[in-house]
């Protein structure tokens, strides 16, 4: 449901970052208004009664300033960091990456989000990252509760926060809020738009398509408890959410009753040759039991081609996170849902709230 990687250094802005970028400086020359660029910045959801662990989060956003080339960790980004915001944004969407991934594995998707408009939050998910996979010697059922819990404790925090919640566009149904997810992020996003957990459907799906989803299968770890003693999974639905896009998602565990309740626009993007996902298992499962889903299948596509292709090997149980089947472009695809994710998004709310 993602990766694990050592990235050669902290995320974290350093002051020697913060002392060269004041070197090289990020102001607009004179002239004419420019096209948005991305601006990047640091947000820290802290820990509070409600949020028990700190949340690193990725702010891609629309910006005058112009933008660099800088590499962080295995990823290179585009952006302004920084840079000053543009006054009103046209929404906000946040972003979930996959097992054991980070927040700046999809930058190319959110900077081409904030160049349209968007305020984009990139979360490390605490307990399912790169540093961190202590999430998984939880209780299983934790893992299903948490991911989707975190992204909403990142809405909560930035439509409370003085410097972002009032560029955040609004209409009569409030704050408009999407999500994108990769792998188990995609799980995360259908979660958020009111798709159901049951550990009893992982337990029998395992069981009889061991063979046929075995990289899946492999990670799965049993329960404490047989999954009929386990309580249900309360649901994680967060009625702010009001579009998703779900990339190679996560989708076995869900019940198709829960599924089938989804009323908000949902766009599911399936890797033809995913190894570590069986779209047929995944998700197909999403799109055909989601009554508003759209759904593409990306030929010759393997679990990874919606991830920015990273500079450094990228082990994972599915070989190199680097690596694409024979004759697939990953470039092409990714220039390809730099404007399809954004018309998704556009359509749903449009230039005038």
């Amino acid at each position: 449901m993602g990766f694990s990687v050592r990235m050669p250094f902290s995320l974290s802005l350093s002051s020697f970052l913060l002392g060269l970028m004041a070197i090289i400086g990020l102001s607009l020359p004179s002239g004419a208004a420019m096209a948005d660029e991305a601006g990047w910045r640091q947000f820290t959801v802290p820990v509070s009664p409600s949020n028990a662990e700190v949340i690193p989060v990725a702010l891609y956003y629309p910006t005058q300033a112009t933008p660099r080339a800088i590499a962080m960790g295995p990823f290179t980004l585009n952006v302004a960091i920084q840079a000053s915001p543009n006054e009103k944004f046209r929404g906000l969407i946040v972003v979930s990456h996959g097992t054991g991934g980070s927040e700046l594995g999809h930058s190319s998707l959110a900077e081409a989000l904030a160049k349209r408009g968007y305020l984009v939050a990139a979360l490390r998910h605490p307990g399912d990252n790169w540093q961190d996979r202590s999430l998984w010697s939880k209780p299983p059922e934790r893992y299903f509760i948490e991911r989707p819990a975190q992204v909403s404790r990142v809405i909560d925090a930035l439509l409370g926060d003085p410097a972002w919640k009032d560029r955040i566009a609004a209409d009569a149904q409030g704050p408009r809020i999407g999500a994108i997810g990769h792998s188990a992020g995609g799980y995360t996003v259908i979660a958020l738009a009111g798709g159901q957990a049951d550990l009893l459907r992982i337990a029998e799906h395992c069981r009889d398509n061991a063979a046929a989803d075995p990289i899946f299968c492999g990670m799965r770890r049993q329960p404490a408890q047989p999954p009929q003693a386990v309580q249900s999974i309360a649901p994680t639905t967060d009625k702010r959410v009001r579009a998703v896009v779900a990339l190679a998602p996560f989708g076995a565990a869900f019940t198709a009753s829960s599924l089938a309740e989804i009323k908000i626009p949902a766009l599911i993007y399936a890797a033809e040759l995913d190894r570590w996902l069986v779209p047929r298992f995944h998700a197909d499962w999403i799109a055909l039991n989601t009554p508003r889903a759209k759904s593409h299948q990306v030929r010759n596509a393997g679990h990874f081609a919606f991830l920015d292709p990273p500079s450094v090997p990228i082990p994972t149980p599915d070989g190199d996170a680097r690596a694409d089947p024979p004759g697939f472009d990953r470039r092409a695809l990714l220039a390809r849902l730099q404007v399809e994710l954004p018309d998704f998004f556009d359509a749903v709310f449009p230039a005038q709230p």
